[in-house]
């Protein structure tokens, strides 16, 4: 039994005769949505029930496992995958010893074979864990939403860990507000070599004021740095020293769940959820010509080892490619970044590197062969020779006092000596050439959009004791930079690094944060609205903790500590619910309400103002927000959250001339996308298409046309909040 059809079909090809693989679409029980569900006065026992659109499905497994001589539970290898294969078997009311449970970290002929040959018992405490977490969510989410429906705004949401994250978007905006630039000057030159002369264009290169008088220089405005300038009117410049070694740059270790999608936002421009999406569809499978198979490994992870096949099989596709040198003499380690790494998982990799991304690019869409192609090269390339550089240090001190002849190319030891004591004005040139690229044939890390640029100068063949002719010395105007915004990259680094949520809760945060209207993008920048910090401001004067960054990580701590048998789950909560009920009892006292503008993000086209959602007779409608100067209106447009999948536009609630709803691209008539159904915001489990509301109790996918449990949708979405 696994989750997903697609999955289903994968395994299913590698098993045979003698099996029978069904999948569950998801999870087959789950808390009632429509209450709490969760005993807090007995041990926090938790109500699970059977939606009624899975009772079917569920008597179809019940059905099937009563006739199996043995069941296989072969869902995914992480703890919301051993909660679902628990939940099956409790579902299933068959004795424990018919079950076994089987797990691989993907999904070939190989991996198959071994787990089924290698069964085990379902692990209770990873279990317990994920049911730690689902209570913890559920406890936090069902008893503060409800206090900003009174007070703000009803279908607002808090949770645990999103709303630790919108908090952290918060509080960069208002560092920005806060930051003043402040004014600062730097002095650089240009050189060139006393045996260019004649030469037109002259060849030179930059070096830049490093020290005055044996200190940092601080350049506060445009008349300190013209001071220096005037200092140097006339001087003679020579090399005082010249540094040159060798310099090992390695490669990045392979891919976890966060830094795939740090790479493919800078990339490919993949939000999160776009490339967790896509990262299915490699892992569960995809025909490429003699059958259906798995492209890459697990794709929820926080490990980035590596196991001994794929390594020597890296190492073999190397040394065949590239040759000989670009083999390291041992395979390398690497470090897991995330504080709390489940280390018995594998770092995100393809399932056989000699499955070359251009060797199946017809079989692929353009956005899984691009994903896969970097998934591809972030593997090969960690395992792969360093790239060694020659980088090269020049000092040059500025003559001021007529020591050096102007006409002299070289000047003596003894003179260089002195000028390199105590100089009153250096400058520092510095460049790297790649001696040997390495790794950096085929793959180099992208950097993010603030990150300083890295100056690789190149530089002639230099001397010490050479006399130099400055060209050209400059000042330059600058001033200090606030933090930037975070990206959806940066944000996912920020979480991961604070150790709030796990590889599978990234991509769910980010797109929940947006559809609930707490943050928007702007030029792929996450930009808090006025929702967001009224949220934000009301959570952190009520409840403290669970805005707390470091009481959250500490909280993912613990239930990491009850999957690894540490801790007793039901005192975990036990210990989180006593001061939160306090602080819960004191909240629903003394919250107050909040009148929000809700920004239409929009801007008036008669006056420039922006455009702001009110309430009248008959409903919302978009107004000025510079009434009663400017009294422009239009019709308001329900935004519902989703992406428009053509597009990438929002999609929004509209009417026909008759009255009837239906759902539209907001770009059009520049897109024409529109549906009578409603979309959904979660994505569909099996292929990551469009889900829309195909009746009360099911949805379905635009674009494989399968069918689910709208009650297990609900709950996927609900794990995210």
């Amino acid at each position: 039994m696994v989750e997903s059809p697609a999955k289903a079909r994968t395994i299913g090809k590698y098993l045979g005769r003698g099996y029978t693989v069904r999948a569950s679409l998801g999870h087959v029980r789950d808390l009632l949505k429509s209450q709490l569900s969760v005993d807090i006065e007995n041990n926090f026992e938790p109500t699970y029930r059977v939606p009624n659109e899975k009772r079917a499905l569920v008597k179809e497994l019940k059905s099937a496992a009563q006739k199996a001589s043995e069941i296989y539970l072969a869902t995914d290898p992480d703890r919301e995958g051993e909660a679902i294969a628990w939940h099956l078997l409790e579902s299933m009311d068959v004795p424990q010893e018919r079950a076994r449970r089987v797990v691989f970290h993907e999904i070939t002929k190989n991996a198959i074979q071994e787990a089924f040959q290698h069964p085990r018992q379902i692990d209770m405490q990873l279990v317990n864990a994920q049911q730690a977490r689902r209570i913890l969510d559920r406890l936090v989410g069902y008893q503060i939403s409800p206090l900003l429906w009174r007070n703000v705004r009803s279908r607002l949401s808090a949770g645990r860990v999103q709303s630790v994250a919108l908090r952290m978007v918060v509080e960069r905006e208002r560092e920005i507000r806060a930051f003043t630039p402040e004014e600062y000057w730097t002095i650089e030159a240009f050189f060139a070599q006393m045996s260019t002369r004649g030469q037109d264009p002259r060849p030179s290169f930059k070096a830049k004021l490093v020290r005055v008088n044996g200190k940092e220089p601080h350049l506060p405005n445009a008349d300190a740095a013209q001071a220096i300038l005037n200092a140097l009117q006339g001087a003679q410049y020579v090399i005082t020293d010249v540094r040159q070694k060798q310099r090992r740059r390695r490669p990045s270790a392979p891919f976890t769940t966060s830094t795939m999608q740090q790479e493919a936002s800078r990339r490919l421009g993949f939000g999160a959820r776009k490339t967790m999406q896509i990262a299915q569809q490699l892992y569960e499978g995809i025909d490429i010509g003699d059958g259906v198979v798995g492209l890459i490994t697990y794709m929820r992870t926080d490990s980035v080892n590596v196991s001994r096949e794929a390594q020597a099989e890296a190492r073999d596709y190397i040394h065949k490619t590239f040759g000989e040198t670009y083999v390291p003499a041992k395979p390398p380690v690497y470090k897991t970044r995330a504080k709390q790494a489940q280390e018995a998982h594998e770092a995100i990799r393809p399932t056989s590197v000699w499955r070359t991304p251009d060797s199946i690019k017809q079989y692929l869409s353009r956005d899984q062969y691009r994903l896969y192609e970097l998934i591809w090269k972030r593997f090969v390339a960690s395992q792969m020779a360093p790239a060694i550089l020659d980088t090269t240090s020049v000092d040059i001190v500025a003559d001021t006092e007529g020591r050096v002849p102007a006409d002299a190319e070289q000047v003596d030891e003894t003179l260089r000596a002195a000028l390199a004591r105590n100089p009153a004005y250096l400058f520092r040139a510095s460049g790297s050439v790649v001696r040997f690229p390495g790794f950096l044939v085929l793959y180099e890390e992208a950097r993010d959009e603030d990150a300083p640029e890295e100056e690789n100068i190149h530089l002639p063949d230099l001397h010490a004791g050479e006399h130099l002719d400055a060209l050209d010395v400059q000042a330059l105007q600058h001033f200090t930079q606030p933090p930037p915004r975070y990206t959806e990259a940066t944000l996912v680094r920020a979480l991961e690094e604070h150790g709030i949520g796990r590889p599978s809760t990234y991509a769910p945060i980010i797109s929940t944060l947006q559809s609930r209207g707490y943050v928007r993008k702007e030029s792929k920048r996450l930009v808090p609205t006025e929702l967001g910090e009224v949220v934000t401001d009301l959570l952190v004067e009520h409840f403290p903790e669970v805005m707390d960054i470091g009481f959250t990580a500490r909280m993912e701590e613990e239930l990491d500590q009850i999957a690894e048998g540490k801790r007793e789950w039901v005192q975990v909560l036990r210990d989180f619910y006593g001061p939160f009920s306090q602080r819960l009892a004191t909240a629903q006292k003394e919250m107050q309400s909040v009148q929000v503008e809700e920004d239409a993000g929009e801007t008036c086209e008669k006056c420039g103002s922006p455009m702001i959602i009110k309430y009248g007779r008959y409903g919302k409608f978009i107004a000025c927000s510079n009434f009663p100067e400017c009294r422009n209106t239009k019709p308001y447009q329900e935004k519902i959250g989703v992406q428009c999948p053509e597009c990438g536009g929002d999609i929004v609630e509209k009417r026909t001339r008759r009255g009837r709803i239906f759902y539209g691209c907001a770009n059009y008539p520049e897109c024409e996308w529109s549906s009578w159904k409603r979309p959904l915001p979660v994505p569909c489990p099996d292929c990551g298409g469009l889900l829309v509301e195909a009746n009360r109790t099911t949805v379905q996918c635009l674009a494989c046309e399968e069918t689910f449990s709208r009650a297990d949708i609900e709950a996927l979405q609900e794990a995210t909040e």
